[in-house]
């Protein structure tokens, strides 16, 4: 029964939202802009709280849990790629501390995020990659920021319109990054780009702050609802 408001707003952001994630199940959330898809998100990473409802991990409401260590189980993507002049292992390091995590776990992170262009460089993890990643394409930039959301192995995989901007092959190779993940964390993706919707086991339609379907994406598309709609709008 989660209702949120933005301070004077003259109308709820979300309003009655009811939804579980069970552990281990990607779901996307789809609707139009303005709908309440991020706030959503803003809500799990308890960078909002909620205005009357509660946000309960486990039974536990989010509230009680210890904020560093709550945002500690989650891995982030947002739609731009916040990189920085430096070397692509400081940049997928960027959240934790130098010394936590040795090269080999850098490595690892960069394979799930299907970084397999790093291999390719001269100097591997050492390779400076320019202001804001200018070195990189667009998919290499975002997959890296990818790489850095897996490195701690989050229990939560958060990814708000992270494959938008990219082009087919790199949308293909994020998708193919997070089917491997599927069961191993718990994946919340919002997505205008249906073609991302369709790894997901439960597809969570909001419409002015509210949830107006739910289920998998081929029971949606049977009802001919908005779901749909969006889906025969694409093509």
């Amino acid at each position: 029964n989660v209702s949120f408001t933005y301070p004077d707003a003259a109308a709820p952001a979300l309003e009655d939202i009811n939804l579980r994630l069970p552990f281990g199940k990607c779901v996307a959330i789809v609707g139009a802009s303005g709908g309440g898809k991020s706030t959503l998100l803003d809500l799990l990473a308890r960078l909002q709280v909620c205005t009357s409802g509660a946000v309960r991990v486990g039974g536990v409401d989010i509230r009680d849990l210890d904020a560093r260590w709550w945002r500690g189980q989650l891995g982030v993507v947002s739609q731009e790629a916040i990189l920085f002049n430096d070397t692509i292992a400081a940049n997928v390091r960027l959240s934790v501390r130098a010394d936590e995590y040795d090269d080999d776990a850098v490595w690892q992170a960069c394979q799930s995020a299907q970084c397999d262009f790093v291999a390719g460089l001269s100097e591997g993890l050492q390779t400076n990659i320019g202001e804001r990643g200018s070195k990189l394409s667009g998919g290499q930039r975002q997959r890296l920021t990818l790489a850095r959301a897996l490195l701690r192995q989050p229990a939560f995989l958060l990814l708000d319109e992270a494959t938008s901007a990219l082009d087919s092959e790199s949308e293909h190779l994020i998708q193919a990054a997070l089917r491997a993940l599927k069961g191993k964390q718990t994946i919340v993706l919002i997505a205008h780009r249906l073609s991302t919707v369709q790894i997901a086991d439960e597809v969570i339609v909001v419409q002015s702050g509210r949830i107006v379907e739910q289920g998998a994406p081929e029971e949606l598309l049977r009802r001919g609802g908005l779901y749909s709609k969006f889906v025969e709008l694409q093509r």
